[in-house]
C-alpha cells in the first residue's frame, strides 16, 4: 500500500524514550546527544529554564522528547542512541535501560531497522510515504536528486494517438518508481513530461546514479519490445546532490538550489538517452561506477560525467 500522505513523528508517543533518558542519562548527556543530531537545540530557550538553573532529569527527558518530535528528529536521535548504547562515545560505555522499549515502539509504527547502514526505514510492503515517515515541515538534510525529462515531449504528444502516449507515459512512470523506490527513494513530482525522485537513506548518492542507469538500462529494452509509440520514448537524466530543505508542499520544496541545479543540468548538459551527474555528487561515488561514466565535462552548469545507451552499429 502506498501512502503519500506526510505523517512526520506525528505518531510517536515518546514514552518509552523519556523513560530511557531519564533513567540513563544525566542532563549534561541528553542535551550533547540531541545536539549531536540538532546542532542549534538549545533545551533552555525551549524550556524557559534560566542558563545557570539545573533542570531536574524528567524535566529535561520530557523537553527534549517533545522538542525532537515536534521538530523531525526523533528517528535520528533514537538511530544515535542504538549507536551510544553499542559502541558509547569518545570512550565511555553507556547503557541505554529501556531502549529496546524505545526501538519496538518505532518497529511497531511500521518501520524496520537495518544494522548496515544504522538507519530505520519504513515497511515499504505497508507504506511509502513522500517524506519517509520521519520528516516535517523546514527541515534540511543533505539529498540526491533524479530529475527525468522526456525528450520532444511536444512532437510525440502531437504525432501519436492519445491512448498510446498514455501507455507509454504510464510505462515510463511505472519503470521510474521502480527504479527509485526499490532503492529508498521517493518520487516527488511527475508533470506531462518530466519526474523528479528524492534520495537521502543508506548510500544516497550511489542509489541515485544506480536508478538513473536503471531507467535507461529499462527504456533501451522497453523501445525495442514494447514501445506503442511511432518513434523511441526518449528521456535525459541528471543526478545531483546537496542540502534541500523537505516541505509538505511539493512546489515549495522543488524551489530547493539543490533541484534547481539537477534541472538546469539536465536541461544544458544532457542529451536524448543519457544520464549526467554533477562533480558534487560524482566525488563521492566509487571509481568502478565513474568508469562507466565519460571524463569529466564542463557545462554552463558546472562540471560534469555522462553515462549513455545506445546500440552498437554492425
Amino acid at each position: 500500500m502506498v501512502n503519500s500522505i506526510p505523517m512526520g513523528h506525528a505518531q510517536f508517543a515518546g514514552r518509552f524514550c523519556r523513560k530511557c533518558l531519564y533513567s540513563s542519562l544525566s542532563v549534561k548527556d541528553m542535551i550533547r546527544f540531541v545536539k549531536m543530531v540538532d546542532p542549534d537545540y538549545d533545551i533552555y530557550k525551549r524550556s524557559g529554564y534560566p542558563q545557570d538553573h539545573p533542570i531536574p532529569n524528567q524535566d529535561a527527558a520530557t523537553r527534549i522528547v517533545s522538542d525532537i518530535i515536534h521538530d523531525g528528529y526523533y528517528i535520528d536521535f533514537v538511530e544515535l542512541l542504538i549507536e551510544v548504547d553499542r559502541s558509547g562515545y569518545m570512550g565511555r560505555r553507556y547503557e541505554l535501560r529501556g531502549l529496546d522499549d524505545v526501538v519496538g515502539d518505532i518497529i511497531q509504527a511500521g518501520f524496520s531497522y537495518d544494522k548496515t547502514t544504522k538507519q530505520f526505514f519504513e515497511n515499504q510492503r505497508e507504506r511509502i510515504s513522500r517524506n519517509w515517515g520521519r520528516l516535517v515541515d523546514g527541515n534540511e538534510r543533505q539529498m540526491a536528486v533524479l530529475r527525468l525529462d522526456i525528450a520532444g515531449n511536444s512532437i510525440l504528444v502531437k504525432e501519436n494517438p492519445r491512448n498510446c502516449i498514455e501507455k507509454a507515459y504510464g510505462d515510463l512512470r511505472t519503470i521510474v518508481t521502480k527504479a527509485v523506490v526499490s532503492r529508498l527513494g521517493r518520487l516527488w513530482s511527475w508533470e506531462g513530461d518530466g519526474a523528479l525522485g528524492a534520495f537521502m537513506l543508506g548510500n544516497y548518492n550511489r542509489m541515485t546514479v544506480l536508478a538513473g542507469m536503471e531507467i535507461l538500462n529499462e527504456m533501451f529494452l522497453y523501445n525495442r519490445t514494447a514501445n506503442p509509440l511511432n518513434s523511441e520514448l526518449k528521456i535525459r537524466l541528471s543526478a545531483h546532490s546537496g542540502p534541500v530543505v523537505y516541505y509538505n508542499n511539493e512546489a515549495e520544496c522543488l524551489k530547493a538550489d539543490t533541484i534547481k541545479k539537477a534541472v538546469t543540468l539536465e536541461s544544458k548538459a544532457a542529451v536524448p538517452n543519457s544520464l549526467v551527474i554533477s562533480e558534487s555528487l560524482a566525488v563521492t561515488c566509487e571509481q568502478i561506477l565513474l568508469n562507466i561514466f565519460s571524463t569529466e565535462k564542463n557545462s554552463p552548469s558546472g562540471k560534469y560525467r555522462s553515462y549513455q545507451i545506445c546500440q552498437e552499429k554492425l
